[in-house]
């Protein structure tokens, strides 16, 4: 490792320690209130808040193992992250993890080694992981170090009875010039409804994650396998240019500030014809009560110059190395991952609300096909066929398909979409944007000149 890389992830603990010590002396939210439960830390999403609900209930009933969850925002959640498990502090045993962190945490050895654990819990079946999701978890040894709660993947999402009116037919797998052409059909096809919604809201998690699955499908990278910035070259630069003219000709109003939760409520609200985003974003739009119930298709993830494009993540249970009571966060692990967990939210929420993408037998059961039939198999196809170590068409430096698994990814991939937001914003042109982009990228390169993280 280079003395630059080593110094800045030092300089990143030290500060990640002071930070433990502030939100020590201000309270852990409930983590450490009774000794002998399990401290869990996980983000505010609807599956984790159906979690939290159903635990006391079933889980500690049946086990008697109390659980104390500390529940945040997204990136709240990543900020307690890197300082309770950097200094294995063991304020929690257990967290939410993605498939972007995990590979990085095991290599850097702040997660337990779960296979030993799910070898002896011959209920929890293993098995029955989708193997995608599976890999997307394991470390460079090939063990696992999380198990998933859900998965996802994206694909294109459109208004059936708006194609229809205008007598125009979505492709099972359009390509993204395709996609141009149909949004300019259906762009006003009803007051205030606009071709298509795709996230211009900067950050690595929300603008960054659609635009580089189309970067990858384009022939474009981030890093070719010499640790090369490519942000200039044409693959990216036409995915990108391609994305932002469709955002500002027939993208939603306000296209610069609009990430994940603003595009699924204007296609809730019929304010958009079309949405390109996470394959997670159907079980709403499918839910009880919703205005679009019964009037989206979905099809597979545009492409250009790869067979598919779907991207791949997960959130997951990961078990701090430095937890003192191993045995009882797996058993809540295994419990919160497992199809019995499936089985109670079906049958307490619906089936619509289970957190699917993980297992092959979900997408066996009749009753989620019933309720999630509209989408349920071309999601499990796109989770499937997501290769996070091959995703485009030239070898890799590292892991990922909608990020780069290294640890600089976060804050280079939320600088770059700032560059690109203003483009989309009309603050600069799309040209200068990618100058600049490739310039920070550039920095981040050479700390891996010669490096293998594959």
């Amino acid at each position: 490792m280079r003395s630059q890389t080593r110094r800045r992830i030092c300089a990143t603990i030290a500060a990640a320690t002071a930070s433990a010590l502030l939100a020590g002396c201000a309270g852990a939210g409930g983590a450490g209130a009774d000794s002998d439960a399990v401290n869990v830390l996980m983000v505010n999403n609807p599956q984790m808040m159906d979690l939290q609900k159903l635990t006391a209930k079933y889980f500690t009933k049946k086990t008697g193992i109390k659980v104390n969850f500390t529940v945040l925002p997204e990136n709240d959640v990543r900020d307690k992250l890197s300082q309770d498990f950097a200094n294995q502090a063991g304020q929690y045993d257990v967290a939410t993890l993605s498939n972007y962190e995990t590979p990085i945490y095991a290599r850097n050895g702040w997660l337990r080694n779960l296979d030993a654990y799910a070898e002896r819990d011959k209920a929890f079946d293993r098995a029955d992981l989708l193997p995608s999701v599976r890999e997307s978890l394991s470390g460079a040894d090939g063990k696992m170090y999380a198990e998933p709660f859900y998965g996802e993947s994206s694909f294109l999402m459109y208004r059936k009875d708006v194609f229809a009116a205008k007598g125009l037919t979505m492709p099972d797998h359009p390509t993204w010039h395709q996609v141009a052409d149909l949004a300019a059909k259906v762009d006003g096809a009803q007051k205030g409804m606009r071709g298509i919604c795709l996230r211009g809201l900067p950050g690595w998690g929300e603008l960054i994650a659609p635009l580089t699955s189309v970067v990858n499908t384009f022939g474009g990278t981030w890093f070719d396998d010499k640790w090369r910035a490519k942000l200039t070259d044409p693959g990216f630069s036409n995915a990108t240019k391609t994305y932002v003219d469709l955002v500002r000709k027939h993208g939603t109003a306000g296209a610069a500030q609009s990430g994940y939760a603003e595009c699924l409520n204007n296609m809730t609200q019929g304010k958009s014809a079309m949405w390109y985003d996470a394959t997670a974003g159907a079980g709403s739009l499918e839910a009880k009560g919703s205005p679009v119930k019964g009037k989206v298709g979905y099809v597979a993830a545009p492409v250009e110059k790869t067979k598919s494009a779907g991207w791949l993540y997960s959130w997951a249970w990961g078990l701090q190395k430095a937890s003192k009571k191993p045995d009882k966060a797996w058993k809540f692990i295994s419990w919160a991952s497992s199809k019995e967990y499936e089985q109670l939210v079906g049958k307490e929420y619906g089936w619509a609300n289970v957190p699917a993408g993980k297992r092959a037998s979900t997408y066996r059961n009749p009753a989620y096909k019933k309720e999630a039939g509209a989408f349920s198999e071309v999601a499990r196809k796109a989770i499937v066929e997501a290769d996070p170590r091959d995703p485009g068409v030239q070898k890799r430096p590292a892991p990922g398909i909608q990020f780069v698994g290294i640890p600089e990814f976060p804050d280079l991939g939320t600088k770059v979409s700032q560059e690109i937001s203003a483009a989309i914003a009309g603050r600069q042109s799309t040209d200068e944007a990618l100058r600049r982009s490739q310039e920070l990228a550039a920095v981040v390169a050479k700390d891996y000149e010669g490096r293998d993280t594959q």
